[in-house]
């Protein structure tokens, strides 16, 4: 049986150029790959050797990225190596099976937010109602099942940010801030539950995992063993398990390192 190995996008496998974090002097940086374009303009990258250990990776598990993103905006990433027969998109909401969202999921997805969770209007209504124009720069609901502010950072008061974060828990829901975003999604919609039900399809006996942002950690709890960079949500917070390793690498040259430490995991460096 072969090994899943799940494993968030953004900050984590790819990144933006503001994200890259590259310290070295020019010369000396990475060769880069592009993997993402958005509006004609190049988007997201990682380095030239993660892409080839990534193709490698493909070859010799069975990789499921789980994403936040959007069905369309996960469309728009090229990773090296085949298609990935499964996906986790919009955090749980879907599952894509060979590109194509799986209808039962979709159901019971539903069926535990309408259960649990206070209506995405509620939600929806809080956030914009509260959110101050000098700070709020787009309000976006994703696949009807979530929402996201993106905001001017620094002037985003971290009172708002705590304040949100009770309120939307008392209501089964979970708040997250990651860059210049910050979301508000409900607690059923979690990528552990969408990648175990791609483990339970596929027989996998075990599952590596990696991620930065707090909509990581579940996933990152439920798998056999996890990484996350030195640098996002979790590593602010000092958050742990143990059997996470935290990394100190930062930024892109964090992606690489994630991508052999999933290698390692299967026995074999690249």
């Amino acid at each position: 049986m072969r090994t899943l190995v799940a494993s968030d996008l953004d900050r984590t496998l790819i990144y933006s150029a503001a994200a890259l974090g590259l310290t070295v002097p020019d010369a000396e940086a990475p060769r880069l790959l592009c993997v993402e374009t958005y509006e004609r303009a190049p988007q997201s990258y990682l380095t030239e050797t993660a892409a080839g250990l990534l193709a490698e990776l493909a070859a010799r598990a069975t990789f499921v990225p789980a994403t936040t993103r959007t069905r369309a905006q996960y469309g728009r990433i090229h990773l090296p190596g085949p298609e990935p027969e499964f996906a986790v998109c919009a955090n749980g909401g879907h599952l894509l099976v060979r590109g194509v969202s799986d209808p039962d999921w979709q159901r019971s997805v539903a069926e535990r937010i309408a259960a649990h969770c206070a209506p995405l209007a509620e939600v929806r209504d809080r956030l914009t109602g509260t959110a101050d124009p000098a700070w709020l720069r787009k309000e976006r609901v994703a696949e009807d099942l979530f929402v996201y502010l993106v905001v001017e950072r620094p002037l985003l008061p971290d009172t708002w940010v705590k304040d949100l974060t009770g309120w939307a828990a008392e209501r089964g829901w979970t708040v997250s801030l990651q860059g210049r975003k910050i979301y508000a999604v409900p607690q059923p919609l979690t990528k552990s539950a969408a990648v175990a039900e791609v483990a339970r399809r596929t027989g996998a006996a075990e599952i590596l995992a990696a991620g930065d942002s707090l909509l990581d950690a579940d996933l990152l709890l439920a798998a056999d063993r996890g990484w996350r960079p030195g640098h996002g949500e979790l590593a602010d917070a000092g958050w742990c398990a143990p059997h996470v390793t935290a990394l100190e690498a930062r930024g892109v040259a964090a992606g690489e390192e994630i991508v052999r430490a999933f290698l390692g995991g299967l026995g074999g460096l690249g």
